[in-house]
């Protein structure tokens, strides 16, 4: 795939070989973020994993200290006094039952995150099959499944992301916009890599932070120290 003059101009600042360590990695991170628009600075971890068992499963949910950089539009489904609390809490949609033709047959997905009540997981499970490939589907683990509708979108709104394991045992997540300070983004991908340790399963075996790299939404990617990582 041939890249454009700028990305390889970028790529040079960055040495294939090496790791480096958080804040000089978030540092060139910044340098290579040469787009017209404020980049996305991701983290992609690779991890000594097999998702594909259930005890070996990595899903959460954790609130970085200076947020995405992104504003999130949140969808609560609820009843009664609970739809109420969430409007108050600062919910861009609320509702129940009669949002689900709006998604299912009009495609409707002006939203980034669901966060649902116990009790409305029977109809909202309705929509399984549209909002589980686009990671959509709210999750107790990942803290969107909650009779706290106030505290989910508040930690929402304050930059909680959820991350998971894809298909390649790979979790990728954002932490941050290249504007950001860096110390900004080194506190922010701190906070992200102690979620992911503490998340380690018991049946974990061998090494457990197979690598970790960072790049900006159109840079090269910057493998980090692990052995510093894991302290």
């Amino acid at each position: 795939m041939k890249r454009g003059k700028k990305y390889q101009d970028a790529a040079k600042l960055v040495e294939k070989t090496k790791v480096y360590d958080t804040e000089e990695a978030v540092e060139l991170a910044k340098k290579t973020a040469v787009a017209k628009f404020d980049e996305t600075i991701e983290a992609h971890i690779r991890l000594g994993v097999d998702g594909r068992h259930a005890d070996q499963q990595i899903r959460g949910a954790v609130v970085l200290p200076h947020g995405t950089g992104k504003t999130v539009r949140v969808l609560v489904f609820a009843k009664g006094t609970k739809l109420d609390e969430a409007q108050a809490a600062g919910a861009d949609f609320v509702g129940g039952e009669e949002l689900i033709p709006k998604i299912q047959n009009e495609g409707w997905f002006d939203f980034d995150v669901v966060v649902a009540t116990p009790d409305m997981m029977g109809v909202v499970g309705r929509l399984g099959r549209v909002l589980g490939p686009k990671g959509l589907m709210p999750n107790p683990k990942a803290g969107t499944v909650t009779m706290d509708v106030t505290q989910a979108v508040n930690d929402i709104k304050a930059g909680k992301i959820e991350y998971r394991l894809d298909k390649a045992n790979i979790v990728h997540v954002p932490v941050g916009k290249a504007s950001f300070t860096k110390e900004q983004l080194a506190d922010n991908f701190t906070a992200l890599m102690s979620a992911i340790i503490k998340a380690k399963p018991a049946s974990a075996k061998g090494q457990y932070l197979r690598s970790v790299t960072i790049a900006s939404t159109m840079g090269p990617g910057i493998k980090i120290n692990t052995s510093k990582l894991v302290g």
